[in-house]
């Protein structure tokens, strides 16, 4: 069979042998410091060259699939890149856009938006993500390198998208310190102009020195996000948007179990892990980096091709066949993230994780409590 060559309980490929998102990396830096960032390599001054950039959309090409691939920029902070030469890699992918076989996303702090990134951003339609966890001191855990608070500039890059008519999404990190500020993120993130939607991420434990939310703040958390929903907030909240779509599905009799959407990562230098784009920079001898080969040598699709012969993606699989057979949520999660179950257990073969917990069952505890009136832990 294609793919992976790993079964699932029911017969069907666990992980996916296609990629419909790639995360590539142009630059590992980052100009911000934030407290709970984990990357390993956010000080370090490096580019990804024109030849990684033209063997990324190589993969795309030579990859048989019907639905567009979403080649999603990250960092470190993408536009810690120079224009000129973020224009020069985004070149070779330029074929494959206007053919519809692949559309363009990025996530960044913002704060180094001008009007050459709109221009370029517009030039190229690309889909922005912005990352900002709220107002004021609610934004406090996204410090630059001095320790200075960073929100005024992040606000500048979204009032230069919104003066270009540009339209973004954000993804807030919601930590300890704002958990049971549910009220002002929402109200905030309403009020911004130019801002289709919000995900709120539950802060995971990817390596930093932090306290961990608790399930049960997490579950009051989605308590208040899914009453202002239900309450006709105009906001859209990407994961309650997630789970309604879910159950709309559901009723219709249309969840189909597709196997697992493999999300494989490329550094500046080629280096591809699968899986998880956490894992990236990340090293660990018993699972030889995560590095499952370089694209300068290999097409992405031929490392799917042969993932079976990689530890974490075989101990991944195993796992994630255990949730399918004893988790009631695996219908709507899909199984706890690669890179959760390695930052919290350092394996990949636990069941289940904090993330799951927090992100996901409190999420469906909290909205099944709405709809059934109960109004409070299950």
């Amino acid at each position: 069979m294609n793919g992976i060559g790993l079964i699932s309980v029911n017969r069907q490929p666990a992980i996916a042998s296609r990629f419909h998102t790639l995360v590539v990396q142009p630059t590992s830096f980052c100009n911000l410091d934030c407290t709970y960032c984990y990357l390993p390599d956010r000080r370090s001054i490096r580019l990804m060259s024109d030849a990684v950039a033209r063997a990324c959309a190589e993969s795309i090409a030579q990859q048989n699939s019907s639905h567009p691939v979403s080649v999603v920029w990250h960092g470190g902070e993408p536009t810690a890149t120079p224009t000129e030469t973020f224009q020069r890699l985004l070149t070779p992918f330029e074929d494959l856009r206007r053919d519809g076989r692949l559309r363009h996303e990025i996530q960044t702090n913002g704060t180094l938006i001008n009007q050459r990134w709109c221009d370029l951003l517009a030039t190229h339609d690309f889909e922005i993500g912005i990352s900002i966890d709220g107002p004021g001191t609610l934004n406090g855990n996204r410090l630059d390198r001095a320790g200075k608070a960073t929100t005024a500039r992040t606000m500048r890059g979204i009032q230069a998208l919104v003066d270009n008519g540009l339209t973004y999404s954000v993804i807030c990190v919601v930590t300890p310190e704002t958990i049971d500020h549910a009220d002002d993120l929402v109200e905030f993130f309403a009020s911004l102009p130019g801002c289709e939607s919000v995900g709120f991420n539950i802060e995971e434990q990817e390596g930093a020195d932090r306290l961990p939310v608790s399930e049960e703040a997490a579950y009051w958390f989605w308590h208040q996000i899914v009453r202002y929903r239900l309450a006709g907030s105009p906001l859209r909240i990407r994961d309650v948007d997630r789970l309604a779509d879910y159950l709309a599905a559901t009723r219709a009799g249309l969840v189909d179990h597709v196997p697992y959407e493999p999300i494989p990562t490329v550094s500046h230098d080629g280096q591809v892990v699968l899986l998880s784009p956490e894992l990236l920079g990340i090293k660990d001898p018993r699972y030889a980096d995560f590095i499952a080969g370089n694209v300068l040598h290999e097409p992405v699709g031929d490392m799917l091709a042969h993932a079976s012969e990689l530890r974490y993606v075989t101990e991944f699989v195993t796992a994630l066949n255990d949730c399918a057979d004893r988790c009631d949520f695996y219908d709507f999660c899909r199984g706890a993230q690669a890179g959760n179950r390695y930052f919290e257990h350092g394996t990949f073969t636990p069941r289940e994780t904090a993330y799951c917990r927090t992100t996901r069952q409190a999420l469906i505890c909290a909205a099944a409590d709405h709809l059934t009136l109960q109004g409070g832990p299950s």
